[in-house]
Order: structure tokens, then C-alpha cells, then sequence
């Protein structure tokens, strides 16, 4: 039976033009009940005998965190299970259930994708403590389009390099590749999205989607919400996952932890919208999606750099020494999203696979040089003028006073 509120939520929906089937989802009741309710004009009168709740201590908790923006049951759930909440799901569910009709709406068409066709790619961020220390998180969120199955990596960075890198590690975790790939209209994936005309994506994000075997798909500009499965879900992490963790050991600690709550909370939940297992309807899916290739998509940073004459170069702040045969010269550099400084010769870059010069592991200015020892021993063996001791004799005795010689 719907009570007052379940009634008030009803009339504000109707009023918004909301269908009753969807208003009837909302409550968990069947649309005859809510049109029922409409006619009436009122909620059904039957007085009720008050009685405890074991969610009654806990409700003043439940609120606020509804104020904050949690509307999750599960995550509520966890919450308040930590304070000692000793009742089930169910309660919790009819308490927050009517009170999400308060949240800002959201409609908006909803597009279906068939099995293997799309994965939906954006980026969130959020603060969180890392080590102690109060960190900005940068996020990946991509989503299967039918199964609504996500996968998530947080880093510190929405460069093109880690937009790649997380795309990969989506598909990795999926063990296969869609047709599609629809991303937003950053610069990592898109140069130029005209209203009209052809989209120029970015080269190396073609080359990808080339290696891979997906086509890229942009949103039409100011239409974000065209990928709103995938927005939909960077909500969703910041709300359930970053609320019941709050603070990590470090960025491997964060992800870590991130495939386990995957596999324990975002995978077997009843989606929603398909009412259904997310992992049961991914198992459809998973046989329509392509093969990995064989060989894993390099996204690490690509630059040159001068060699200085004394045998080093300049990286983010720091000098690394290369081969001193070099020196003078220009080398192609790779920067792994590991923090590995690869250097090769110029005419080398391209070329699979390339001959190494060397390798550093990146440091910061303030602990010095980066310098190996065979590198310097090279610049004193070819470089560095020898003279024998006798010349120096030599020259002081020529430049001695006279008398002083003898």
C-alpha cells in the first residue's frame, strides 16, 4: 500500500510528465497501483500501528548521507552496518527507495546498443587520501554499451598516454574488444569535431583503434550525455566505491582494490534499467566481442632531445647521461607511465625493434644526476685531452724567473 509520501513523490513525477511504468519502477510498484493513486487523487486511508525499526537508531545517518548525495542502498548499507546497524537491506531499501525521486533529474533518451557493439569511454576525478596525503584522482570509466559491465583505473594524469593505457586495461579486463569505442571530445581522442563534417581524430588514438580493431566514435559537441551509460557510472563509482574506501596505501593499493570491489559489488548487481545480473548478461556478450591482439599498444610519452657535449640530456627537470659516442647528437626518447626513460638513436625511432642506447629510471631533480659509469668512462677515453706530467715540467721552468731554474 503506498503511503503519503510514496502519493507526494507520484503527483511530482506525474507533474514532470514522467510515464507511470517508469513511475511505478521507482516505487516498486505496478503501474495499476500508481494510476489507482492518481484517481483517487489521495493516498489510501488505512490506519497503520506505529512499531520499531531496527533502521530507526540509524535514519539520522541514512538521511545525511542522502543529503550528500548517496542515494545507493548498498553502499548506505555498508555504511551503516560499520556503526553497528544489525537489520537487512530490505528496510533500508524502503526507506531510501521513495526519497530518490528528490534527486535532480536526469531523463533523457535512452539509446540500446546490441551485444559486442559499443564501449562507452569518459573520465571523472576525486579526491581521496593516497599514502596520507590528499590526493587529486583521476579516473577512466568504460562501459559495455549492452551488458552495462564497467571497468575503472585511476591515475594521476587525462593525458592522451593514460587515456590510452586505460582504454587497454578496460579491454584487457573485458578479454575482448567491441566494435566501437565513444568517447568524449577531449584532445587525447578527438583534434576536431565539426557540427558539420568529418571528425580528425587523434593520430595516435587511430593507431589504437587500428591495432585493436575498433572504430572511434565521438559525441556530437555539447552532447555529452549521448554517452550518459558510461557518465551515468562515474557517478556511480564516486558514490559507492570512493565512499566505502576512503583512503589508500598507494596508487597499486587503489587500483587493487578497485578490481576487487569490481568483481564483488559492480559485477553480480541487479542493473537497474535491464533488470538483470550484470554478469550474466556480460556472459552473452563476451563471444561477440573481437580478439586482443597479439602484440600490446606502446603508450608510453614519445620525444627527442638534444645530447649535450658533456654527454647528458634534459628530462622533466632532471639530466640523464647516454652513450658519449652521442654527444652533440639528437635521440629519440620513450617515458613509460612507470616512470622508465628509454633512449635510442634518432634514426632508430620507429624501428621495431629499436636498438637502446640506454635506460634510467626517472628521479627527481632535488636526489641529482642519473649517470652510469660506463657512459663517463667513454667520454674520458675519446673525449677528454691527455697530457704526459713532463709537459707541465716544462712549461714551469720556462716561465720560472731567471737565476730560479738552476
Amino acid at each position: 500500500m503506498l503511503s503519503k509520501e510514496d502519493f507526494a513523490v507520484i503527483k511530482a513525477l506525474k507533474a514532470r510528465g514522467v510515464y507511470l511504468k517508469d513511475i511505478a519502477a521507482e516505487l516498486g510498484v505496478h503501474p495499476r497501483t500508481v494510476r489507482r493513486a492518481l484517481q483517487r487523487s489521495r493516498a489510501a486511508q488505512k490506519p497503520r500501528k506505529p512499531r520499531a525499526s531496527k533502521l530507526d537508531p540509524y535514519k539520522a545517518e541514512v538521511d545525511r548521507l542522502m543529503r550528500e548525495g548517496v542515494f545507493n542502498a548498498m553502499v548506505i548499507l555498508r555504511e551503516i552496518e560499520a556503526q553497528g546497524y544489525p537489520g537487512g537491506k530490505t528496510i533500508l531499501r524502503e526507506y531510501v527507495g521513495p526519497k530518490r525521486a528528490l534527486q535532480p533529474s536526469r531523463a533523457t533518451v535512452r539509446f540500446e546498443t546490441e551485444p559486442g557493439q559499443q564501449m562507452q569511454s569518459d573520465w571523472g576525478e576525486v579526491t581521496t587520501l593516497i599514502a596520507g596525503i590528499e590526493t587529486k584522482v583521476h579516473f577512466i570509466v568504460n562501459e559495455l554499451g549492452y551488458s552495462r559491465r564497467f571497468h575503472f583505473w585511476c591515475t594521476d594524469s587525462e593525458d592522451a598516454e593514460h587515456t590510452y593505457e586505460g582504454v587497454i586495461r578496460s579491454l584487457e579486463y573485458f578479454a575482448g574488444v567491441p566494435r566501437e569505442v565513444l568517447v568524449d571530445n577531449q584532445k587525447a581522442a578527438v583534434l576536431v569535431h565539426p557540427a558539420e563534417g568529418a571528425v580528425h581524430f587523434n593520430e595516435r588514438f587511430l593507431d589504437l583503434a587500428g591495432l585493436y580493431g575498433f572504430t572511434p566514435r565521438a559525441c556530437k559537441p555539447y552532447r555529452a550525455r549521448t554517452k550518459g551509460k558510461d557518465e551515468r557510472m562515474v557517478g556511480y563509482i564516486k558514490h559507492n566505491f570512493f565512499v566505502r574506501y576512503r583512503s589508500f596505501e598507494s596508487w597499486a593499493h587503489l587500483n587493487q582494490l578497485a578490481e576487487q570491489w569490481l568483481a564483488q559489488e559492480a559485477d553480480p548487481r541487479v542493473h537497474g534499467t535491464v533488470k538483470e545480473v550484470v554478469a550474466v548478461r556480460f556472459a552473452r556478450e563476451a563471444p561477440t566481442l573481437g580478439p586482443l591482439p597479439a602484440q600490446r599498444y606502446d603508450t608510453a610519452y614519445r620525444e627527442t632531445r638534444q645530447v649535450d657535449w658533456d654527454g647528458y640530456i634534459d628530462v622533466r627537470g632532471n639530466r640523464y647521461s647516454v652513450p658519449g659516442a652521442f654527444a652533440g647528437t639528437r635521440v629519440g626518447i620513450r617515458i613509460t607511465l612507470e616512470d622508465y626513460l628509454y633512449v635510442y638513436a634518432e634514426s632508430e625511432v620507429g624501428i621495431a625493434p629499436p636498438a637502446l642506447l640506454t635506460e634510467h629510471r626517472l628521479k627527481a631533480p632535488e636526489d641529482g644526476w642519473a649517470t652510469h659509469p660506463e657512459h663517463a668512462d667513454w667520454m674520458w677515453e675519446h673525449t677528454v685531452q691527455r697530457r704526459p706530467l713532463e709537459v707541465y715540467a716544462q712549461v714551469a721552468e720556462a716561465t720560472a724567473p731567471t737565476g730560479e731554474a738552476s
